[in-house]
């Protein structure tokens, strides 16, 4: 049997509230799921929300994305969406380009060399996932998905 919460954070006493427990739990998994999935990126040169930020791109197709538009579907909200883009744009894995209408409205897309770094993270991506969950049975973890959808929107 894995330990528990209570052993991982080395607890003496127990937790006033099974929420509060749930809650740590959450938080201290996603912690190490970050931590380990970093270390994987770090290899390519990316850090977790640079590989979120080239996903989004890849998903929004050749036309892009304004930069609000990708701030609000990071799953983890950056202070300075604008420097991040600035950083991911020198690196030449996304481009940036004013439309003739608005100049202020700037609109990002991944680039030939960001699609294919992606092509190259695909598996060893889909593999770290497959390994870290494989011990979970799938029933087991689409009612994790449900549970965390529900905690997500708030039990609605």
């Amino acid at each position: 049997m894995p330990p528990t919460l209570r052993e991982n954070l080395k607890l003496v006493r127990p937790f006033d509230l099974f929420e509060e427990e749930a809650h740590l739990s959450i938080v201290l998994t996603a912690a190490r799921l970050e931590h380990a999935i970093a270390q994987m990126l770090k290899a390519y040169g990316l850090t977790p929300t640079q590989y979120n930020v080239l996903r989004i791109l890849r998903g929004a197709g050749p036309g892009g994305l304004c930069r609000n538009e990708i701030g609000a579907r990071l799953l983890r909200a950056v202070p300075d969406v604008t420097r991040l883009l600035d950083r991911m744009t020198g690196m030449k894995l996304i481009g940036r380009q004013r439309t003739d209408a608005d100049r202020r409205f700037v609109r990002t897309h991944i680039t030939p060399r960001g699609l294919e770094l992606l092509a190259e993270l695909d598996e060893p991506v889909r593999a770290f996932h497959r390994e870290r969950l494989a011990g979970v049975d799938p029933a087991r973890l689409r009612t994790l998905v449900e549970t965390l959808a529900e905690v997500r929107n708030g039990g609605e």
